[in-house]
């Protein structure tokens, strides 16, 4: 009897070089090389991705990086979140500036109405 084994190829027809690996993919990846009897270099040549790039994904679930797939949230990139605090910080002060204009203006609207009420008496 003869053992046949069966490798298989994957023929990717877009222009894309990189494939996009979602974070639940990934850590399902880097859960095979956890496995008894299984090393990191087999699950990359299976997934078909260099032993360095399972290495890197390793180590960012070991430091807790792909922490929000247990949550179901959305991962963001941490450049995005620093401009979104940047964009807050800059808002503030106009937000800050303009509640206090609305309150000098109501207070404006309240002496005008009670000027007006004091010309109308006899």
């Amino acid at each position: 009897m003869t053992d046949i084994k069966q490798e298989r190829i994957e023929v990717v027809t877009s222009k894309e070089k990189r494939r996009r690996w979602a974070p639940a993919e990934k850590k399902l990846i880097v859960q095979e090389t956890y496995e008894p009897g299984a090393t990191a270099s087999l699950a990359a040549r299976k997934h078909g991705i260099p032993p360095s790039q399972l290495f890197n994904c390793r180590r960012r679930m070991e430091d807790g990086a792909l922490t929000a797939v247990g949550s179901e949230e959305k991962v963001v990139p941490e450049s995005q979140i620093r401009e979104l605090e940047a964009k807050i910080r800059r808002l503030e002060p106009i937000l800050g500036q303009k509640t206090v204009d609305i309150e000098i203006l109501k207070e404006a609207i309240r002496i005008g109405r009670e000027k007006k009420l004091i010309s109308r008496q006899p």
